[in-house]
């Protein structure tokens, strides 16, 4: 990429996408091209080929998904899987029609077995069943990587795709419904801690082990991969470091300023028991983060209270 490329970042408003926007913006990338949903339906294919045809982007980042917890994943499987299948294939589909030069499709750390050895390295994807609570969205995921070696292929398309783990920052989705773990603790304490609540309760057992990363260490590590990589093969985007949700908790009761008891309900479920990526491939090519959980959060936290 160079300063007069023409840049399309699809999911420009969403946690990771407007990270990516942020992280162009400050390296003075002048010709940035975004578009809101309702300026385009990224799920109808004859508004993303006009798009991609007049707009004629260089580069594409395909930060665009319909991303939620377990919760959302359990209750919505037939709009997880139909949905991000239909943004992915019209995104990569006009990209491939268009002559983009480059373009890099964002997966989900969900898309590797449940029991895949730890920590998970590249060559774990497909040898053995998904996570039951999120496989929907894993299988489209898993579409988009394979439909961008695909075009890679058949095509000689340089299309890549990035894994990142378990993604928190800026514009983060604190809905307790349909959010990750992470902003829906940081939201629980809060309220907890306005509203003078005694206890907080949280789903499990608070014993499974999660790797996290801050979008804005990500967005650097999307545009160092555009800049730097060229393979069929993944590659993950982690911090190398994971922690318990207990753990988590304990950070995030600190960071809010809550002062009651936390209570774990066993009865919900856990998800899969331990979920560390390697991430040495992308660390051998000079990319690390920079952004600890802790001050990471800190951050976050003021982000959710404005």
């Amino acid at each position: 990429m160079n300063l007069d490329s023409r840049i399309f970042v699809a999911g420009h408003l969403g946690l990771v996408g407007s990270a990516i926007w942020r992280e162009l913006q400050a390296r003075g990338f002048p010709n940035l091209i975004a578009q809101t949903r309702q300026q385009l339906d990224l799920r109808d294919p004859r508004a993303v080929t006009e798009f991609f045809l007049s707009q004629r982007p260089d580069f594409v980042f395909l930060a665009a998904a319909k991303v939620g917890g377990i919760h959302a994943n359990n209750t919505q499987p037939a709009a997880f899987l139909y949905e991000n299948l239909q943004i992915q294939n019209n995104v990569i589909h006009a990209a491939h029609q268009s002559g983009v030069r480059k373009l890099l499709f964002l997966g989900s750390s969900c898309i590797y077995p449940k029991h895949a050895p730890q920590p998970i390295k590249e060559e774990s994807l497909l040898t053995g069943p998904l996570e039951p609570t999120n496989e929907w969205y894993a299988i489209a995921k898993i579409a988009g990587i394979k439909l961008c070696q695909a075009y890679r292929r058949q095509h000689g398309c340089d299309f890549i795709s990035a894994m990142p783990t378990n993604m928190y920052g800026p514009n983060d989705n604190y809905d307790l419904e349909t959010s990750h773990v992470l902003p829906a603790l940081i939201r629980k304490f809060h309220e907890a801690k306005v509203s003078g609540y005694p206890q907080v309760t949280c789903w499990g057992t608070g014993t499974p082990l999660r790797e996290f990363l801050h979008a804005d260490d990500l967005a650097r590590a999307c545009v160092f991969l555009m800049q730097h990589y060229s393979d069929e093969q993944i590659i993950n985007v982690g911090s190398g470091i994971d922690v318990s949700i207990r753990e988590l908790a304990g950070i995030i009761q600190c960071v809010t300023g809550f002062q009651g008891n936390v209570v774990w309900d066993a009865s919900k479920p856990d998800g899969t028991p331990r979920k560390l990526m390697d991430s040495s491939r992308i660390f051998n090519l000079g990319w690390r983060p920079e952004i600890r959980l802790e001050d990471g959060i800190h951050g976050v936290y003021e982000d959710f209270l404005t």
